[in-house]
């Protein structure tokens, strides 16, 4: 069915319906220039940044169906968990963690298939010729003796990795059960579908190369366990192909706001122009979230006026405006003072209580 789906995507450009995604197409290039231009510019870029990986955490498990609240996930991320975490909050927390290592990689990095791999921890076995290899290099110009002995080492490995899997229950592919889910049968074929198209896509523009590959990994599902992998690797596109150089995008906000029977439309094209609408209204999200925490970020500034070089209230004002919430334990950790000391800088900047509790209490930008 996929391989049907795929061939319903134009590879042409002349062949899309520029009637109706010409106006998508060109709000979607806009917002995310206008928004890239204001990240790149903004004093506020690095805490922008970080709290937008939370909530785009957020709305991509909501996307999927799964509520988290995001309070619960910064203080899970924190190590401040009021109670044991849910599965639905530890998924969230490995997409938040992935987030953050795409955006440590080089543009573009993910859009082949030993990147995409090895970003999810799958990378591909290698060959006993390969880890030999490596191996004789790892102990060139050493002795015989330090040779056999990494030998042994590695037999003993060997052995020890055939003992668990010969006692390892897995379940069947025909028949997954339990929490151990096996990779399809053609994950590298499908893969290998997706990266070719989007290299078909290399002289598209970029928004609409981006949302042509959102919809064909959505269509292909190579890896269906990772949930809300494709918009972040078409974040990465956008990356990639120089539309966005100062942030890595949040798809799955502006996704959002789409209808869901435009988001999962049977026809392909439908799910393009979706996919440009929810970029154009993300970004939007974004700009506007923008200017609210700049505007937030300067009133604070001339709420607690001129201080001394060793105050640590202007370090609590850019932290409050990186992370949606904050907590006593996590001002202290972050600046580097008592608890004490904390509670009363957060008193002194005026910041709103929003847990109601006597414990594990927290506070954000009122």
């Amino acid at each position: 069915m996929f391989t049907s789906m795929m061939r319903s995507l134009p590879l042409c450009l002349d062949a899309l319906p520029w009637a109706r995604l010409a106006p998508s197409l060109a709000a979607a290039e806009d917002a995310l220039a206008r928004l890239d231009e204001r990240i790149a510019r903004s004093p506020i870029r690095d805490g922008w940044c970080a709290r937008n990986r939370f909530t785009e955490a957020v709305s991509s498990l909501l996307l999927d169906g799964t509520l988290v609240q995001l309070e619960d996930l910064v203080l899970h991320d924190a190590g401040l968990d009021a109670r044991a975490p849910s599965p639905e909050l530890t998924r969230a927390h490995a997409h938040l963690r992935r987030a953050r290592r795409l955006a440590s990689l080089p543009p573009g990095a993910t859009l082949d298939v030993a990147g995409l791999l090895a970003l999810v921890g799958r990378g591909a076995p290698k060959t006993i010729e390969a880890i030999s290899s490596r191996l004789a290099d790892e102990v060139e110009g050493e002795s015989d003796d330090a040779w056999a002995k990494t030998l042994d080492e590695v037999d003993a490995l060997l052995v020890r990795t055939d003992r668990l899997l010969a006692r390892a229950a897995l379940p069947s592919p025909d028949e997954p059960k339990g929490w151990v889910r096996p990779a399809r049968a053609d994950r590298d074929e499908r893969l290998a579908r997706w990266v070719a198209e989007c290299e078909t896509t290399r002289d598209w523009p970029p928004a609409l190369a981006a949302a042509r590959a959102l919809v064909a990994w959505e269509i292909a599902d190579p890896l269906p366990e990772e949930d809300g992998l494709g918009r972040l690797l078409a974040a990465d596109l956008l990356r990639a192909r120089g539309k966005v150089r100062s942030h890595l995008v949040d798809v799955s906000s502006g996704l959002r706001a789409v209808p869901p029977e435009r988001r999962c439309h049977r026809d392909p094209l439908v799910r393009l122009q979706a996919g440009l609408d929810g970029l154009a209204l993300g970004a939007t999200r974004g700009l506007e979230d923008h200017d609210r925490r700049l505007t937030a970020r300067d009133a604070l500034l001339r709420r607690i006026g001129p201080r001394r070089s060793s105050s640590r209230l202007p370090q609590l004002v850019e932290l409050v405006i990186a992370a949606p919430l904050v907590t006593t334990e996590t001002i202290a950790s972050a600046l580097d003072v008592t608890p004490r000391a904390a509670a009363g800088m957060v008193a002194e900047l005026g910041l709103r209580e929003i847990t109601g509790r006597g414990r594990f209490r927290a506070w954000a930008i009122g």
